[in-house]
């Protein structure tokens, strides 16, 4: 990134941004600015989306005797999704997503 631009991160919700050493860091080094997702917001996480689509082809209702038998198709799956690779491109107007997440925050804050 170019000196000077903001770079905005963002990640998954755990408790990592509660940690002291990355308060600190981020302290240090101003520029950037993490955006967490909603613990109920795994749709922002595109590896969660990989994961859905390879339990819903490859995994969902099988039956596997042993981890050899489980890691076949995960295999198979890997190697026809590597033969034609996608890169993840959000299609949402990142103030839409942002939106949406703060909604999503008022209806927990409320509730709780």
């Amino acid at each position: 990134m170019p000196k000077g631009k903001a770079i905005h991160a963002i990640v998954d919700n755990y408790a990592t941004h509660k940690h002291p050493k990355v308060k600190e860091w981020l302290a240090r080094h101003p520029r950037w600015t993490f955006h967490f997702t909603p613990t109920s917001g795994s749709w922002l996480n595109a590896v969660e989306g990989f994961f859905a689509k390879l339990t819903k082809r490859c995994l969902k209702r099988g039956v596997f005797g042993s981890v050899v038998e489980l890691q076949a198709p995960i295999n198979r799956f890997l190697a026809e999704t590597n033969t034609a690779p996608q890169p993840f491109r959000r299609t949402k107007d990142p103030h839409k997503i942002l939106a949406a997440v703060k909604r999503g925050h008022q209806v927990l804050d409320s509730i709780q």
